[in-house]
């Protein structure tokens, strides 16, 4: 039994200041790092009995590869810039026996797509390359059809006609589109309004919405905050019909799409054979199916330190598990000497501060999406108080210090 080199399975996402909005790469820059236009993010590379190193920068990790026993392992170089890039997925091969495998039967196949507006990559361990492709692919699939569903920037998305349509009549809409908005009214209940998906209209204020992030004045922010609150979005179980009792709401699932997005995937992967996966869902949230060879408590994965991306805060393992981080260097803006950061506290309108990031574990993506907002803009104390809502969940706070320093700290304690 062979094991060879470990390495890093996951990093946090890259700190990029947003002095300009991210676009998608050029045809140029396409052909120059390997990315095939429309979608899917492939390169294989042969490497002859060491290890290999790929800077990736969707979200900035690291990729180990290797060869082991002449057989080639693909190591793709994903080069994309989401403008809701969170986390970053990076995985390595590691080869040695399984309980049920023998480590020579499996071959480690990987794959990415842009979806959601962000990059979606999938590591899976299977027996032979054509069964993993066809499954990777149906995930991703699975995430494109969710993208046509549940997306506010495609105007002919059903939520983009709740949008337009539900503050005059009630809108009768998809099953599961009507049992996701469901669950988000639940998460807003249980977090006393901590997470809202009725943001849209401050997203828009303060200019994160397809753009770099601004200042609103006061009557801006007036109106927005109006507009505002999971109070005003009405759901009829008998008709299934969604309606606003005010004027001006637009939803905006970006809190939490992503997170259901990857739980959809690794049903898919499921259903195709998969036992061992790795999927990243626009880097917002992570999630470890199973294990890889040689690495039976779980996929490692690395959190970037909050305050420097060269750097590594914390590591967890990833067991049938998910990893999601809301972190105030994804996208924003300083005025002032202040840092202004996209993730709001639907209550007040405004970004929250004294908060550097919060991962969260939980055992769904759905959840880990949903409550790493949550614990982020209720912070420490209400958490501690409120996490045996939510059992199994595990929650890691960086928080400012003096002196560009941070402190950890992890519930439950």
């Amino acid at each position: 039994m062979v094991g060879l080199t470990r390495g890093i399975i996951a990093q946090a996402a890259v700190s990029r200041k947003m002095d300009k909005q991210i676009q998608a790469p050029t045809e140029r820059d396409t052909k120059a790092r390997g990315n095939a236009l429309g979608g899917v993010i492939k390169i294989e590379k042969a490497l002859k009995g060491r290890n290999n190193h790929a800077l990736l920068r969707p979200f900035g990790a690291w990729l180990n590869s290797t060869t082991y026993q002449g057989r080639r392992f693909a190591c793709p170089w994903l080069s994309y810039c989401a403008p809701l890039g969170l986390v970053s997925l990076v995985c390595l091969a590691i080869f040695a026996s399984l309980p049920i495998t023998n480590a020579r039967e499996l071959i480690r196949y990987e794959d990415s797509r842009v979806s959601m507006a962000s990059t979606y990559t999938i590591v899976v361990y299977g027996r032979d390359t054509q069964t993993s492709r066809l499954a990777v692919n149906a995930a991703f699939d699975e995430v494109d059809r969710l993208d046509r569903l549940m997306s506010h920037y495609k105007p002919a998305s059903p939520l983009s006609r709740l949008n337009r349509e539900a503050a005059q009549q009630s809108v009768k809409t998809e099953a599961e589109l009507f049992d996701f908005l469901t669950e988000c009214l639940r998460y807003s209940r249980a977090s006393d309004g901590a997470f809202d998906i009725t943001v849209g209209a401050l997203m828009k204020a303060w200019g994160f919405f397809r753009g770099e992030g601004r200042m609103p004045s006061d009557a801006e922010l007036a109106i927005a905050r109006a507009r505002t609150g999971y109070q005003h979005l009405r759901l009829n179980p008998t008709d299934r019909t969604v309606s606003f009792a005010t004027s001006g709401l637009e939803l905006d699932l970006g809190g939490i799409a992503k997170g259901y997005a990857a739980d959809r995937a690794v049903a898919v992967l499921k259903q195709h054979g998969i036992r061992s996966a790795l999927v990243s869902a626009g880097g917002s949230t992570i999630y470890g199916l199973g294990t890889p060879p040689d690495q039976v408590a779980g996929w490692e994965v690395q959190l970037r330190d909050p305050l420097d991306a060269r750097k590594t805060a914390l590591t967890v393992r990833l067991k049938d598990r998910a990893l999601s981080v809301s972190g105030n260097y994804e996208k924003f803006f300083e005025l002032g000497g202040v840092r202004y950061s996209h993730i709001m506290d639907p209550r007040t309108g405004r970004p929250v501060p004294d908060m550097l990031s919060v991962a969260v574990l939980t055992a769904d993506g759905t959840a880990g999406d949903a409550l790493d907002n949550v614990f982020y803009v209720q912070g420490v104390a209400w958490s501690r108080a409120h996490l045996a809502d939510w059992p199994g969940t595990e929650v890691y706070f960086f928080l400012p210090q003096a002196g560009g320093k941070w402190t950890l700290t992890h519930l439950p304690d």
